[in-house]
């Protein structure tokens, strides 16, 4: 039976305001069973809402894109469990209210309930009296680096203020790590647009060290707060990047936490596509069960390309294990952690190996022995056969030297 999502009635509210700006693309935490307004997130194309959903997988968090036009469309199109319909009177079976292809009554009564939504969204703009575009494209820009939405309050606070430049907090806990961050707002000085230009993070690790790091956008994209989280807990993040002369291409970019630069900044270290790191084939390695399920096996791709230490389970020779592992693309390889996050020593990697990789090392080693074996058989069998002929060695005789040294013919 399909798992249910319960949805709250603030979410439907989002959703008309959302429909109302244009924004017609949702993405939804699918990981969650309630789904409440901090777990929707809207967009006007469909690329930002799916590059928000890429941006943002976890081991905890996965996220689905809808495409919607009204509430009938978010109530379609999100599963809900069997009880969770009855509640809403939903299903067909049980109400005659409703059914698949709609009614007059039922479509009057949802249309009435949307213009109620937008009368009050109308009011609220109009007591709106600044820049709603720049507002919006700020919104947006924190929304998709992945600070969430709690900052919104503060944002227009300080838009209306129109001070040359102002500063957000953001504070999060993350797996038991205090991480913050402080994003930097500068007006430009031709227009009175605002731009988010950087932000400085802070990790505060386990043993009491805390690593910081400004990390700077370039036309609002960037690394996002949760790449930043695992770069600086010291994992690398594979990024879409682009040169001074302004050409794309993709690495994997980690901080170096023995040098920093002019600007007290960890220098970065990058291994680009032709350093020849090949992720898929460093996972592959091991008996990974999410392999077998294509959207799994993409799913773990995407979470590892952020810098996620992501769960895993090891089936081999019909036991089960629950580990994690993390991208090492500096060394080639995933480094793979037990159940209890401690690192699996390299002599204990063995028993976890999928047995492709270990079975072709061993069909290349009794091929190169097999082949040593020929090379070393023939000239005997050679000799031999050249002695039958006639009862002694056609061979020519061997030359021997009597003076000490090199002899020269």
């Amino acid at each position: 039976m399909t798992t249910g999502h319960p949805i709250s009635d603030e979410v439907l509210d989002f959703v008309t305001i959302a429909l109302s700006k244009g924004e017609h693309y949702m993405a939804y935490n699918n990981s969650l069973y309630f789904i409440d307004k901090g777990d929707v997130h809207f967009f006007k194309t469909n690329d930002a809402a799916n590059e928000f959903a890429e941006n943002n997988i976890s081991d905890r968090d996965s996220y689905a894109v809808l495409h919607i036009n009204s509430i009938r469309d978010v109530l379609a199109q999100i599963p809900y469990g069997e009880e969770l319909k009855h509640q809403l009177n939903l299903d067909p079976d049980v109400h005659g209210l409703y059914n698949k292809d709609g009614n007059p009554f039922t479509d009057a009564l949802i249309d009435h309930f949307e213009s109620q939504q937008l009368s009050l969204f109308d009011k609220q703009s109009k007591t709106n009296v600044m820049n709603n575009d720049n507002l919006q494209y700020l919104k947006d820009n924190i929304k998709y680096m992945g600070f969430g939405e709690n900052m919104y309050r503060e944002l227009k606070r300080n838009l209306g203020e129109g001070k040359a430049e102002f500063q957000l907090l953001f504070a999060a806990e993350i797996n038991k790590k205090p991480f913050e961050a402080t994003l930097n707002f500068r007006k430009s000085d031709s227009t009175d647009m605002y731009f988010f230009n950087n932000y400085n993070a802070s990790l505060e690790k386990s043993n009491g060290e805390k690593n910081e790091q400004t990390f700077y956008l370039n036309k609002g994209k960037g690394v996002t707060a949760k790449e930043a989280y695992n770069l600086l807990d010291g994992r690398a993040v594979h990024k879409d990047l682009t040169t001074k002369e302004g050409q794309p291409y993709k690495a994997w970019i980690q901080l170096d936490f023995e040098n920093k630069d002019k600007s007290n900044n960890f220098e970065v270290k990058q291994f680009h596509e032709n350093y020849g790191y090949d992720l898929k084939a460093a996972v592959e390695k091991f008996a990974v069960a999410d392999l077998n399920d294509p959207d799994k096996s993409k799913a773990l791709m995407q979470s590892l390309e952020k810098g996620n230490v992501q769960s895993v389970t090891i089936e081999k020779d019909g036991s089960s294990h629950k580990m994690f592992m993390e991208a090492d693309p500096q060394y080639k390889k995933v480094t793979m952690y037990d159940s209890n996050m401690k690192m699996v020593a390299r002599e204990s990697l063995e028993q976890y190996k999928s047995g492709i990789d270990k079975g072709s090392k061993e069909v290349k080693e009794g091929q190169e022995n097999d082949k040593k074996k020929e090379l070393k058989q023939e000239p005997k069998a050679e000799k031999e056969k050249l002695e039958k002929r006639n009862g002694q060695s056609l061979l020519p005789k061997k030359r021997e030297s009597k003076g000490k040294g090199l002899g020269v013919s």
